[in-house]
């Protein structure tokens, strides 16, 4: 398991494949029940960074879009 300090935060890429992985593991793995509580309180932190990762990745795509007017946003048509 990946473990991020305060200081670091996993690309988006590594949080999202640790978190399928979990996932994986959780749907197709008969674990111990501590096991199962120990994924399942670090996919839901990771579910929490991902997130948090696309948030302020939106966040950037709309003030880029409002600095340039003239461009159509992300999405729209």
């Amino acid at each position: 398991m990946m473990q991020a300090t305060p200081d670091t935060q996993p690309s988006f890429e590594t949080a999202f494949a640790e978190l399928q992985n979990i996932i994986t593991r959780l749907e197709n793995t008969e674990l111990p029940l501590e096991e199962a509580l120990r994924l399942y309180e670090e996919g839901k932190r990771l579910s929490v960074v991902c997130a948090s990762i696309l948030e302020n990745a939106q966040l950037r795509v709309s003030a880029l879009s409002e600095a340039n007017p003239s461009q159509p946003a992300v999405g729209e048509d």
